[in-house]
Order: C-alpha cells, then sequence, then structure tokens
C-alpha cells in the first residue's frame, strides 16, 4: 500500500477532529467542493488545536485519494449497492474504513466507537447500528481482505492499492509500462511538500532562505527554478505569512518555469490570456522588474479579485486584470505584444497529488473536450503577437495531446512560426520543448513550449 499518511495525529485527537473531517468529506463527496478549499474553510472556522488540524488534513485527504478502494473494501462488507446507503452514514463508514484499514497507529476500537457516535449525530437508532455492524465485520476481515494479482490483473492490482480509477491506470499502465506507473501513482499518493517562489521585487532566494532556516524551516533551493525553494518542514504557516508575507508566492516547481522561459523584458508588453489566480503572472511581473504593462484575462469574473489581491500583496502594479474568453480574438491587442503567455485549461492529470478529488471527478471522456478548445485558444493568441514575438504554451497534464501535438500542429498550420528553443532548466541543453514526469522528474507533471513569430 503507498504511504500517504506522514502527518502527525492519533488516536488521542479529540472527536470534533473526526466530526470536522467527514463534513468536509461530505462536502467534496455529496456537493462536489474541491477537497482543499473545503478543509482550509472547516479549519479556519474550527478552532482545533495544531495536532487536530493535522489529522483532521490526514483524515480528509486520505479519505478522499482512498475513495475507490474503500468504497471496493465496503462492497465486500454490505449486502445492499453504495448508492443505497443515506450518503452521510456512507461518507462516516468510508472515514471509518479508512482508519481501520490504513491507520495503523488508530485503535481499531477508537475507529468505530468514534464513527457510531458520528452515526448518532447524523443518523437514527438503524443507522447507528448499521454503522457498528459494518465496522466490526471490518475489523474483523481485515486479514482476509484479497487483492487483485500483480501480475495476472495489473490494472485492477494498482488500482486498488494504489487508489487511482480503473480507466486511468490502464492508460498509464499503457504510456509507462507497470513500473512507470505504479511510480506514477505513488508520486500522487504523496502529499507535496510547500514550494515557494521568492519575490524578487523584495528580496532573493539567499536571504529568504537564511530567515526560513533561521525560524525553524527545513528547505532547500529548488534545483529547477533559481527563484525557488523547496519546504520539507514547515513550525508553522503563521510564522510565514505574518513575517515574510509579501516575500514569496505558493507555486510549484514546474508551474515556475514558464515566466522564466518566455522570458520577457522590462518595459514590454505581455499578454497572459488564462492568467488567474495569478501565479505566473505575478511571476513575470518579477522579471520585468515591475515596468512595462502585463494584460491579464481570465473568463471567471471572480477570480481576477485573487490576481488583484495578489498583485497588492506582492507589490506589483503593472497588471491590468479583465475578463475575456481566450478563445475570443480581441482586436485591440493584434500584433500588440513582445510576449504571449497560453497556460491553457486542460486536463490536470500531472497535478493530481494537489488535487485530492480530481482523480475521481475527471473521466475518459473528458480527456477529448480539451484539445478543441487548447487549439482555438493558441491560434488566437498567436495573433497578438507582434513579428519577432514569443509565446510560451504551457499545461499541467501528461496527455500528448494536449501537448506535442498543440503546438506541434499550430506551427504545421501558420509557416510564419517556429519554435523558439529555450535552455533546459537542468541538463543545459537547448530544447523545443520540455515534458515534466513526476515519477521521473519529482515534480507535478508539466508541458511547456515556447514559440517565435518570425520577423
Amino acid at each position: 500500500m503507498a504511504n500517504i499518511n506522514k502527518q502527525a495525529g492519533g488516536a488521542s485527537a479529540a472527536p470534533n477532529a473526526r466530526l470536522t473531517a467527514v463534513q468536509v468529506i461530505s462536502s467534496v463527496f455529496s456537493d462536489g467542493a474541491y477537497a482543499n478549499i473545503a478543509l482550509s474553510k472547516a479549519l479556519g472556522k474550527q478552532k482545533h488545536n495544531e495536532q487536530d488540524r493535522r489529522f483532521v488534513t490526514e483524515l480528509v485527504y486520505g479519505t478522499v485519494k482512498a475513495k475507490g478502494t474503500i468504497d471496493w473494501l465496503l462492497g465486500q462488507l454490505v449486502s445492499r449497492p453504495l448508492g443505497k446507503i443515506d450518503p452521510m452514514i456512507l461518507n462516516i463508514l468510508r472515514l471509518g474504513v479508512f482508519q481501520i484499514y490504513f491507520l495503523e497507529r488508530i485503535p481499531a476500537s477508537a475507529a468505530c466507537n468514534e464513527s457510531v457516535n458520528l452515526a448518532k449525530k447524523f443518523g437514527h437508532t438503524g443507522s447507528v447500528k448499521f454503522v457498528n455492524g459494518v465496522l466490526r465485520q471490518a475489523v474483523r476481515s481485515k486479514e482476509s481482505i484479497v487483492y487483485p494479482d500483480a501480475a495476472k490483473e495489473p490494472k485492477q492490482y494498482l488500482a486498488l492499492k494504489e487508489f487511482h480509477p480503473d480507466w486511468l491506470v490502464k492508460r498509464w499502465l499503457k504510456q509507462f509500462g507497470f513500473e512507470g506507473a505504479e511510480a506514477l501513482c505513488r508520486f500522487d499518493n504523496e502529499p507535496p511538500p510547500l514550494t515557494l517562489r521568492v519575490n524578487t521585487l523584495v528580496t532573493d532566494r539567499k536571504t529568504l532562505l537564511a530567515g526560513l532556516l533561521e525560524d525553524g524551516f527545513e528547505a532547500e533551493p529548488s534545483k529547477w527554478c533559481e527563484d525557488g525553494i523547496v519546504c520539507t518542514k514547515i513550525p508553522s504557516l503563521g510564522i510565514l505569512f505574518d513575517k515574510y508575507n509579501n516575500m514569496f508566492y505558493v507555486q510549484d516547481e514546474s508551474s515556475m518555469l514558464v515566466a522564466t522561459i518566455l522570458a520577457p523584458q522590462p518595459g514590454q508588453t505581455v499578454i497572459d490570456v488564462c492568467s488567474a489566480p495569478g501565479g505566473k503572472t505575478t511571476h513575470l511581473a518579477q522579471l520585468m522588474q515591475n515596468k512595462g504593462i502585463i494584460y491579464a484575462t481570465d473568463i471567471h469574473e471572480h477570480k481576477l479579485k485573487l490576481i488583484e489581491e495578489n498583485c497588492q500583496r506582492l507589490g506589483i502594479n503593472i497588471i491590468k486584470a479583465s475578463v475575456h474568453d481566450a478563445a475570443e480574438f480581441n482586436p485591440e491587442w493584434e500584433g500588440l505584444a513582445d510576449c504571449v503567455l497560453v497556460d491553457a485549461p486542460c486536463s490536470g492529470l500531472g497535478v493530481l497529488r494537489r488535487r485530492a478529488e480530481a482523480r475521481w471527478t475527471k473521466n475518459k471522456l473528458d480527456l477529448k473536450t480539451f484539445p478543441p478548445l487548447q487549439r482555438d485558444i493558441l491560434r488566437n493568441a498567436a495573433s497578438y503577437v507582434k513579428p519577432g514575438g514569443r509565446l510560451v504554451y504551457s499545461t499541467c497534464t501528461l496527455e500528448q495531446a494536449e501537448n506535442h501535438y498543440i503546438p506541434a500542429e499550430f506551427l504545421e498550420n501558420n509557416p510564419n512560426w517556429k519554435y523558439a528553443g529555450f535552455v533546459h532548466p537542468l541538463t543545459g541543453e537547448t530544447v523545443d520543448e520540455l515534458q515534466l514526469l513526476p515519477q521521473r522528474d519529482g515534480t507535478d507533471g508539466f508541458y511547456i513550449c515556447a514559440l517565435a513569430r518570425k520577423e
């Protein structure tokens, strides 16, 4: 079983920690909420101590990630279809099964008893007895559960042992083989480190890193990005945000590469057509030394506020944010920009470790919806680039239909464009495109390609 449970906690956690956890889990499974957002809101409202906060986090992310396997286990413990069980009672069972099967340090009796207490709060006498009976049976049958054989049924084995849907495991087995698919699944199940991009408008990496180390953080420079810091131990998020609030932006290493590869210069005109919440946009502003202008657009008006808030926190004033559909032509921008960034909407299969519920909400059919949109956005965004200008196309997926083939097809149909070429951040060689694979590179899965409009 992949080790997805590295945070502290324990059987001594107060019962209300489990109450908070099941409420968040219910909002994810029953209401379609994003796990990270729902968890953050819940922890903001509840006054849990630090130990309980870690325990709630572990319960939520663990149960959400293992949903498929938990439901498979429950299918062997109950006679009725899971869809016939009251949603809250089902989520209480899921939380209980997760503790019994995958949190060895939690006494089975505690997992059962606290689940029964939750059932008393949300159910009736019958449902309380039902929860108690199912979880007691789970404890008794724990050692007799037989998983599929890895050699004979590799798809089913990986799906259940590594907490991923069948269709996705099948896809990755074809792409990467058994060992590669297994490593990718396990990467998704590990809690990601906190990675910070230094705000070079107010400090530098050496100074910020020294301050963090002095305050008890365990951190090191990113090997991928010269503005990046990887934190492997965080004594307090309060210290980070209170003391260093304007000195960093939380961003994965792979995402930090995009602005560097676009390489805008101070005083230039830049357009970011899919910009919210502003991570790459604010990085562009840093590289431009806050000189010039960046037109940042997003299709969702409420997301523009996130860009504005990040600009204010980081001390950036050259970003002009507006609502606009990236696939729709804006005649005012034709041939205007020195640089254009297309961080395209995508299937997001490279960032599943950061989006616990996404593995269960995506499906195979969804993958077909993105390439047509990506083609439209790239074609439209290219019209904004002046002769001699640059465009970077990026996604956070592993799908080549959304990656290599999109810019390749564009170049085939547009002879006045070419690959721009850029320096690989580790090897130093010049490449036309970069595909980061989590199981190989230790970062989120990401694709980046640089194009140039001919003079």
